[in-house]
């Protein structure tokens, strides 16, 4: 489209919703509209300026989504463009202040995880007629310092648009940022309050319709060949898969490759699901949540191919996992930070055009018959775990948390889309949960932030209609973050929320048992004599709560009664709740104990025994640890 010199006069905020209505992204020849939707909290910071040109420019134009809680509407933005592929993504607009400041979490989590989403806060006057104005924080050494600078660190991209014509390279930059699949994240365009409202004459050409093309850069041929000798030569190679794999569309290449060639592939929490639990390649989730196969093969590796993964202490088990001497690692990531680390070979590239080469390269390869008879009994031997793990003594008892998860197992098929992200839940979810679709897994483990699950079903819901979408949350985490429950209702989103009850941090509760902390401060109960919080639980209903902000609510009390609860609950046409306690408090779950170690230091002197004998027991995990350089 030729450059012309007319322009068209809107105020600031004006001309950035037009601008973000004719954004597009493009993969494999298909064109995806990048911001389709704005979720919004209105005060003075941005009610007049992105506030009205919302209402100005229609539904048709960009879409506004009403939400309850700044933190949760970002959560909402993530699963939406997580289940979108990071092809399309929204914004999220808040006032100045504590809505401003709010946004800080779920920044963070979309940054940690590369996940697209737009924050547009409102932001403290510009032209500064009174000072301070409400909300502003006054810095001694700074003039031009507001609380959004505490954006900064968890932006991919952050800019102040201090005048209207700034808004032009900002707004360019942002989008460049977004739909970088190597830097993307959380992208921040602070916008000052009276900048919002003030008219500009801004050229024609600003609000043309863009095209930002995702692309899929190829490995470097020598690092390539290189790679593909070094995995012919071992004699008892693993891939590991992490997210990378699904952001880039790989499974499908990843799976003719773990075919053609035997190498058994294992997953991280972000990577599970890039193979079916039923692909004979599949050895499950590796790690301190993992597997005992995945871990047992860890173990014994001489090549690890790592595929879109960032090597966390929760995958590496804090270096204590790949214990061969002579282990080596080949990495293929699009960021080059994550390709060089474990000392390993890099493949800087895409993730698909990656495994694409590296098939071709490999063809006719494959492992020995021996080792593939020993990852074939591993995963038999850990699916017979499983199934004793999800199989109640009886269908009139209260259920473990592991056969909650085992009655939901026998009801979904690959439509189905579950989402966790923190407390006992998610090590249950990488050992047990047999995934059935590339998507249907949703762990948001990067960031594990308590109350993501139902705000994040919202956004999935959003971007997957007419799919069954679950959020699976524990009684800690449901009372972190409920309020988007109202939004789902008020949309009529049917999400599904299963609420386990089991009184408190169950997570952190084992984890204070393992360090010696015996679980202080992570029951829900009352205080006891002794001033702990040791006495009986408290009398919460959930189930109460859900029902109050609008949902139907189910409750069963017994694994018989579930499964029918959970049926219903998947048929449901309006958003529901079913609510179950497990069968005691301190029974969370059933699966086998972790496979692996996690460095969480224990007090080096202490007085009380049990934290004497953990440390005792952190010493000898200890000296497993490794650096691979």
């Amino acid at each position: 489209m030729p450059v012309t010199a007319t322009t068209r006069r809107l105020t600031t905020a004006q001309a950035l919703i037009a601008f973000l209505a004719r954004q597009y992204t493009s993969r494999d020849g298909a064109n995806h509209r990048l911001i389709t939707a704005t979720w919004g909290i209105f005060g003075h910071g941005n009610v007049a300026g992105v506030g009205q040109a919302l209402l100005e420019s229609g539904p048709d134009d960009m879409p506004y989504l009403q939400g309850r809680n700044e933190q949760a509407m970002v959560h909402a933005a993530v699963g939406y463009a997580r289940q979108r592929d990071r092809l399309s993504a929204h914004a999220v607009t808040t006032s100045i202040g504590p809505g401003a400041t709010n946004l800080v979490t779920g920044a963070a989590l979309a940054t940690v995880n590369h996940i697209p989403v737009l924050l547009l806060p409102g932001d403290t006057f510009a032209s500064r007629p009174a000072d301070p104005v409400l909300q502003q924080l006054e810095v001694p050494y700074a003039g031009d310092v507001s609380v959004n600078d505490c954006l900064r660190p968890v932006s991919r991209y952050f800019d102040r648009v201090a005048r209207p014509e700034a808004l032009i390279p900002a707004a360019l930059n942002a989008m460049s940022v977004l739909t970088d699949p190597a830097n993307t994240g959380a992208v921040t365009l602070a916008l000052p309050q009276d900048v919002q409202a003030e008219a500009y004459d801004w050229p024609e050409d600003f609000f043309r319709e863009r095209i930002w093309p995702v692309r899929s850069p190829a490995v470097d041929p020598e690092e390539l060949a290189l790679a593909a000798r070094e995995l012919k030569a071992a004699a008892r190679p693993l891939i590991v898969v992490g997210g990378g794999v699904r952001h880039a569309g790989a499974q499908d290449v990843l799976g003719r490759l773990a075919e053609d060639t035997g190498i058994p592939v294992a997953s991280t929490q972000a990577g599970k699901g890039a193979l079916d639990h039923d692909h004979p390649r599949d050895v499950g989730g590796i790690g301190h949540t993992g597997t005992a196969a995945a871990d047992e093969l860890a173990r014994g590796a001489d090549v690890v191919l790592g595929v879109g993964t960032r090597w966390t202490d929760f995958t590496t088990a804090s270096s204590t996992l790949f214990q061969n001497p002579a282990v080596r690692f080949i990495n293929l990531n699009i960021r080059p930070a994550d390709a060089h680390k474990m000392g390993g070979r890099q493949l800087v590239g895409d993730a698909r055009t990656g495994l694409t080469a590296l098939h071709e390269a490999l063809r006719g390869h494959r492992v020995p018959a021996a080792y593939e008879a020993e990852c074939a009994r591993l995963k038999a031997d850990w699916e017979r775990r499983v199934t004793a793990a999800y199989t109640p003594a009886s269908d009139g008892l209260r259920p473990t948390q592991a056969q909650v998860l085992g009655a939901l197992d026998t009801l979904v098929t690959g439509d189905d889309i579950l989402i966790n992200a923190a407390g006992s839940l998610p090590g249950d979810l990488h050992k047990l949960w047999r995934t059935r679709s590339r998507d249907q897994y949703h762990v948001e483990y990067g960031y594990s932030c308590m109350g993501y699950e139902i705000p994040a079903a919202i956004g999935v819901a959003l971007a997957a209609p007419g799919r069954p979408v679950w959020a699976l949350v524990g009684d800690g985490t449901y009372l972190m973050n409920p309020t988007e429950i109202v939004t789902a209702v008020q949309e009529n989103i049917p999400i599904k929320v299963l609420i386990i009850q089991n009184h408190g941090y169950a997570s952190i509760g084992g984890l204070s048992d393992a360090v010696g902390g015996e679980r202080f401060g992570t029951a829900y109960r009352f205080r006891a004599a002794d001033g702990t919080y040791g006495g009986d639980p408290l009398p919460l209903d959930l189930a109460a709560n859900a029902a109050s902000l609008g949902m139907r609510v189910l409750r069963p009390k017994t694994v018989r009664d579930l499964r029918e609860a959970l049926a219903q609950a998947r048929r449901a046409e309006v958003p529901t709740c079913v609510y179950v306690e497990t069968e005691t408090p301190d029974t969370v779950s059933g699966p086998p104990p972790a496979q692996a170690w996690w460095d969480v230091p224990v007090a080096e002197t202490a007085t009380r025994a049990s934290a004497v004998e953990a440390r005792e027991e952190y010493e000898r995990h200890v000296t497993a640890r490794r650096r691979h350089l």
